[in-house]
């Protein structure tokens, strides 16, 4: 039995993890807009609501097909590292790892381009319509998450003591908000609304409108103020000192988005889409390349052998991803080899009945991995990244996927930007991705820290066409983890029944035998975190099997949105989990 129906009817179908965003989207489409117009103006919403989550100044990822074509699309709404963004730079000022927070790992910020861009090529509702739910609730106020809160609690005294342009906008006489409360930022009002205005300056025409509001977000008065905050000022970080950060007017003024073609691979009897190896969808498709060589309709969804077997093909693709993945404009990333059929039968082999405790990135087509210095390799071993502090709170994402009667389709995964992450522009009520944390400060790896790239992100929505003409579009907050939620969601989904919410509301795991992409990049070997809904059996036999089992909470791991259009029958399901998750649709 599932927690919450699974949604059904031929209208449209939104699910977001925030229910505003849900509600914003399922409005656009009640006024006539097609699901684009919706994506766009609840991600507006999900930057306000969810300012721990994603903000203006962050990172998106989106999968799509229109209606009037055939083709899945891939719009890369994350932003390069600055060009200025050198090695040497980090590595002479003492540094082994570029720190999470600060102004060091920030990225041109490519969520507003994106979504704007959507808007203009593929919405049919003016930017007025689109933008002012935001402002509305930057201006008139929402409910606090109780998980925003805690956010903003934690960083406090980092506020209070050093990032005070955050203080300003966050904390109330030096105190955290409670959650609950009706909470707002006029600063991020007025700034969306000045965005508006100007805008309407050049007359009616909507997309000279949206053009509009592209300049004046990276050329006009925000990449102004972005500018003269990253020239004059240094941020305390994650090192425990005071860095500036590389990022200029003319990094933002000279980015552009990029539409590409989708990675895909065939899967039963369906064709699974994601992004190039810039992000790390393809590891969803190592996975399932290793696990289609094994009888999982035999086996009980929720079963110590199904968890093992998923645990330890992610090991492997992860680790294939750590080595491998990286900017294809920059570096050469053996794709056709990593997803071959070869390639798979052969990491296959590696999969026994115990848990493995190596990491063990692969050869394809003979080609050696790129792995992390020994020395560093031992830090991330220890659980601590060379003796440096944890980072106490964690970076995560949002989720939103959107289909409509007129056949529209897509899935997005907006993130960065966090309130956490780096301190506010004065004025702008916002703060910068600090996404280039997931480089590596070594000039041999994929994803170096090399002015121009893209960071390897872990942001990766999912988009499948059915033999029977069934498009499912799906995806999942969580960092390293989205494609292990994402994927268990799947075959969950594609072996046993078929009903998305079904398939969400099914116990979750995921293992930590990775290269982390966030500071401190912690490996923890073995580790293997399932739900405490897992039979005592199962956990006992996970335990025999030699992972390093975390039973966490019943509800804790995933946040799954997903909706379905099968030839205008539309359904919708979303994670119950964080209790903030909803899907909308008639």
């Amino acid at each position: 039995m599932s927690t919450r129906p699974e949604l059904s009817g031929s209208f449209g179908m939104v699910s977001s993890t925030h229910w505003l965003s849900a509600a914003t989207g399922m409005g656009m489409l009640e006024r006539g807009g097609n699901a684009f117009d919706a994506a766009v103006a609840a991600a507006l919403v999900l930057q306000v609501v969810e300012p721990h989550l994603n903000g203006p100044g962050g990172d998106v990822s989106v999968l799509f097909k229109p209606a009037n074509s055939d083709k899945v699309k891939v719009l890369c709404g994350q932003g390069v590292l600055p060009a200025a963004a050198s090695i040497d730079c980090v590595l002479d000022k003492g540094l082994s790892q570029i720190p999470g927070t600060g102004l060091l790992a920030a990225c041109v910020p490519g969520s507003f381009r994106a979504w704007m861009e959507l808007l203009r090529d593929y919405g049919s509702r003016s930017l007025e319509d689109i933008i002012s739910p935001a402002i509305s609730y930057a201006r008139g106020g929402f409910r606090l998450l109780e998980r925003a809160s805690l956010t903003i609690a934690s960083s406090r005294d980092l506020f209070l003591n050093h990032w005070t342009s955050s203080a300003e906008i966050y904390l109330e006489k030096g105190k955290a908000p409670k959650g609950g409360v009706t909470w707002r930022n006029l600063v991020l009002a007025d700034t969306y609304q000045r965005v508006l205005e100007e805008a309407k300056s050049v007359g009616s025409n909507r997309e000279a409108q949206i053009d509009k509001a592209i300049v004046t977000f990276y050329e006009g008065f925000i990449a102004e103020a972005i500018d003269g905050f990253f020239a004059t000022e240094a941020a305390f970080d994650d090192s425990g000192r005071q860095n500036k950060g590389f990022l200029t007017g003319d990094d933002l003024a000279s980015w552009k988005t990029e539409i590409e073609d989708p990675i895909s691979s065939y899967y039963r009897d369906a064709q699974v889409y994601k992004t190039g190896p810039w992000g790390q969808g393809p590891v969803f498709l190592q996975q399932l390349k290793i696990l289609e060589g094994y009888d999982l309709d035999s086996l009980d969804p929720t079963s110590s052998s199904f968890v093992h077997l998923v645990a330890e093909a992610a090991k492997l693709s992860l680790a294939d991803r750590d080595s491998f993945y990286g900017d294809p404009n920059f570096v050469d990333v053996p794709l056709d080899a990593l997803l071959s059929a070869d390639y798979a039968v052969e990491r296959r082999k590696l999969i026994g009945d115990m848990a493995s405790m190596e990491y063990r990135p692969g050869a394809p087509n003979g080609r050696l991995p790129w792995i992390p210095s020994v020395e560093l390799m031992r830090g991330l071993e220890g659980g601590r990244a060379m003796g440096l502090p944890p980072d106490p709170i964690s970076r995560d994402t949002c989720q939103l996927d959107v289909t409509d009667r007129f056949g529209n389709v897509i899935s997005a995964t907006p993130s960065g930007g966090w309130l956490h992450g780096s301190p506010c522009i004065p004025g702008l009520g916002f703060s910068i991705s600090t996404r280039a944390q997931m480089c590596w400060l070594d000039p041999k790896s994929p994803s170096a820290f090399i002015g121009g790239r893209r960071p390897r992100t872990t942001l990766s929505p999912t988009i499948v066409l059915k033999d029977d003409g069934e498009f499912i579009a799906f995806g999942t907050p969580g960092g390293d983890q989205q494609d292990q939620w994402s994927l268990t969601f799947f075959l969950r989904y594609m072996h046993w029944g078929g009903n998305l919410q079904t398939a969400i509301d099914l116990p979750s795991f995921h293992t930590q035998h990775m290269l982390s992409s966030f500071y401190p990049r912690e490996l923890k070997v073995g580790r293997l975190d399932v739900e405490s809904r897992f039979s005592e059996k199962d956990i006992k036999s996970l335990k025999e099997m030699g992972h390093s089992l975390q039973v966490a909470g019943p509800w804790s791991l995933g946040r799954v949105c997903a909706v379905s259009n099968r030839n205008g029958e539309l359904k919708a399901g979303s994670d119950p989990r964080q209790d903030q998750a909803y899907s909308v649709g008639r």
